[in-house]
């Protein structure tokens, strides 16, 4: 089959005219007679019907209602012609009539046939091409003269129902038979049409075939059939540009998450919309393919993708208004979901196996009930988030109206409400629950830009924060080299210090306080547990801790215990530090509470274990005693410098520093090697060396 160009067709259409005609019989003609010309002829009858199925003929293994001998008298008839203005209020399409439930067979389901009679007159074997019902519940064979040309849906023999599909066009082309020398030829047109029980619970006045097929030539019925296409896609193109739009909000909330992670409302807005998306597409899809089966797509949108974009809707909101009461709600939610799903999969036979009309009733209650539950919490939501957003909680009310409003379409109709489910406009059918859903994505949409102001707003405060916090810890740094003469002609110090946090805030503290009377000098060195503001807010809590436990007490176990009090109590803060105390003789007592052991002249001083700060309240430093004969030099650093890591992900390690500490000659030096080696963590170093230092001369 070649389909015309649509421009072709219409000017072929207009330009010639309707050249044949289907003439209503009389008395007791049952013949439809049609002079076939560039035209297609509805066939609106005679047509003979019955209920049920046919036998099978045991000679041609064809069915026996299909054969041109059958003698179908005692048949009904049925006429095809619509009333004025007819038309599916469901599809939008014209020339509609209703099905068989309205013509004396209410309630009934399963096969029927249609059998038609028609006279042709055209050239001697001459195709003949016929477009289907282009409006049927649900499913048809095609028969000629007997033999099966074609069928919509999937048939899988006797014992199965077919594989049902949205209704579209189908055309079937065939050679007429018995036509010599022009003379008018008898065709014998039978379908065999299935209704299921889903469409006859769900569709008013269901039942076969709902406009007339049209009988013509191949070039005029291919024309028609490419102008139904076109109507069928125009229909229902609102579905995909839906879906794209709200595809495009879906990314938009996730790109938002960006911005702000610790927001869990942009995931949950993401996961609800893409659900409401999800639904746009398939609708596309059920109604221009036959990838699968209707029931199959409302089995997952009703089943799955509905009762879980309810609970998304839910959790979006319980998370918009940041709530914590009532508690519940979350956990309700988790109930509702799947309740709401089997009801709905046993309300409408989903599982594809017999349900009783009682049980389908019972649960549909129970379907309203987990809808209606939802809404109850959803209004305790709002209630809460009014009053505590305020202005915010008034701008959202009106999008969960419209969200709540989706949920009850089947209710609202049989309450007459005044918008309809769907109206058509230039041709293209607006559902309300559609529409609903654009506003509230609009709504959404006004109120993501506001979210998200507030949002940027917040985060160049933190900003702000974090950028004086990293001002006040550059304050309580000491020097980075501070000398220390000695005392009597003793040898003295040369302390340098690098620190290189790796983030803004570090969590690397240490401290250098000389005493001003007996020439000792305190250093205390550590890492708090983390990184960033919360990391720079525990090290400033320990800084101010060692100034004032230094004043009263500069023994380094004193200081350690003390700084482990001050973290005892205060959730997970713990540190790990060691106090060095260096007297004027080069006596020095070293406590350790699980830091990095120093290194004296490259070497690793042998220290004792001990717990980090904040763990036990009764927990002990390790101490240990040395002395420092004058040029030795004693490292102290984090863990920042061993565990720096490279791009393959192999680390700096305790080798590498042993070998760095017997050829770097500064504390700058051993920061930036770790630090171009691969920074992972905070990198602190101070090296401490007793070098004769002559007190400056007064003048």
């Amino acid at each position: 089959m070649t389909r015309t160009p649509l421009a072709v067709s219409l000017v072929m259409w207009f330009a010639c005219g309707v050249a044949a005609a289907a003439q209503q019989p009389t008395g007791a003609d049952t013949i439809a007679h049609v002079t076939l010309g560039q035209s297609a002829v509805p066939l609106y009858g005679p047509w003979k019907f019955t209920v049920g199925d046919s036998p099978i003929d045991p000679k041609t293994g064809q069915p026996l209602w299909a054969e041109p001998g059958f003698d179908d008298s005692s048949w009904e008839t049925v006429d095809l012609t619509p009333k004025d203005g007819a038309f599916n209020p469901v599809g939008g399409t014209s020339g509609f009539v209703p099905g068989w439930t309205a013509k004396g067979h209410p309630g009934y389901w399963g096969y029927a046939w249609y059998r038609i009679r028609v006279q042709t007159e055209a050239l001697p074997g001459e195709e003949i091409a016929l477009l289907g019902p282009t409006d049927i519940d649900d499913a048809y064979q095609f028969f000629a003269d007997g033999n099966m040309l074609g069928a919509f849906g999937k048939f899988r023999g006797q014992s199965q129902p077919p594989i049902i599909y949205v209704s579209q066009p189908r055309m079937f082309v065939f050679r007429q038979t018995g036509t010599q020398n022009g003379s008018a030829a008898t065709e014998l047109l039978a379908f065999r049409v299935w209704l299921g029980p889903e469409t006859l619970a769900n569709v008013r006045d269901a039942g076969g075939i709902r406009d007339a097929p049209q009988l013509g030539a191949p070039r005029a019925v291919a024309a028609q059939y490419e102008l139904v296409w076109l109507e069928l896609i125009r229909r229902f193109a609102a579905y995909p540009i839906c879906g794209v739009l709200f595809s495009l909000m879906a990314l938009t909330a996730l790109s938002l998450i960006l911005f702000d992670r610790n927001d869990a409302v942009y995931l949950w807005l993401a996961v609800a919309i893409g659900l409401t998306a999800f639904t746009q597409f398939s609708s596309g899809i059920e109604v221009w393919t036959q990838w699968a089966s209707p029931g199959l797509w409302r089995g997952t949108e009703f089943e799955l993708i509905v009762p879980l974009r309810m609970g998304a809707w839910g959790m979006v909101w319980w998370t918009w208004f940041g709530l914590r009461r009532p508690a519940w709600a979350p956990g309700a939610f988790m109930v509702l979901v799947p309740a709401y799903s089997l009801a709905t999969a046993l309300q409408y036979d989903l599982f594809f196996v017999p349900v009783p009309s009682s049980v389908g009733a019972a649960f549909a209650w129970v379907s309203l009930a987990a809808r209606l539950l939802f809404i109850a919490i959803m209004a305790a939501i709002f209630t809460t988030g009014i009053r505590n957003k305020g202005r915010e909680g008034w701008l959202a009310l009106p999008a969960v109206v419209l969200m709540a409003s989706t949920q009850f379409s089947r209710e609202l109709d049989l309450l007459h409400f005044p918008i309809p489910l769907r109206w058509f406009l230039l041709g293209v059918m607006i559902i309300r629950n559609v529409m609903a859903y654009l506003a509230l994505a609009a709504i959404m949409y006004v109120l993501l830009l506001r979210r998200l102001r507030i949002s940027l707003r917040r985060q160049r405060d933190l900003a702000l924060d974090v950028k004086q916090a990293q001002e006040v810890q550059q304050v309580i740094l000491p020097e980075a080299r501070l000398v220390l003469p000695g005392l009597k002609g003793l040898p003295g110090l040369t302390i340098e210090s690098e620190y290189r946090p790796a983030r803004e805030v570090g969590g690397d503290f240490f401290q250098i306080i000389p005493h001003k009377s007996d020439g000792s000098v305190l250093i205390v060195a550590g890492d708090v547990t983390g990184k960033g503001l919360q990391a720079g807010m525990l090290v400033a809590l320990l800084v101010g801790a060692i100034r004032s436990t230094a004043e009263l007490n500069s023994d380094p176990a004193f200081v350690l215990s003390a700084l482990n009090r001050r973290l005892m109590g205060r959730n997970d803060a713990q540190a790990t530090s060691l106090a060095l105390r260096i007297e004027a003789d080069g006596a020095a007592t070293l406590a350790n509470a699980g830091h990095v052991a120093p290194y004296l002249n490259g070497e690793e001083l042998p220290m004792e274990g001990a717990l980090p700060l904040g763990m036990v309240d009764s927990a002990e430093p390790s101490v240990m005693h040395f002395q420092l004969a004058e040029s030795d030099r004693l490292t102290l650093m984090s863990d920042g410098i061993a565990e720096a890591m490279d791009a393959n992900g192999q680390l700096f390690g305790f080798e590498r520093v042993h070998e760095l500490l017997h050829t770097a000659t500064s504390a700058t030096e051993i920061a930036g090697a770790a630090q171009a080696f691969g920074q992972e963590d905070d990198i602190s170093v101070i090296s401490v060396t007793r070098i004769a230092v002559r007190e400056p001369v007064a003048v």
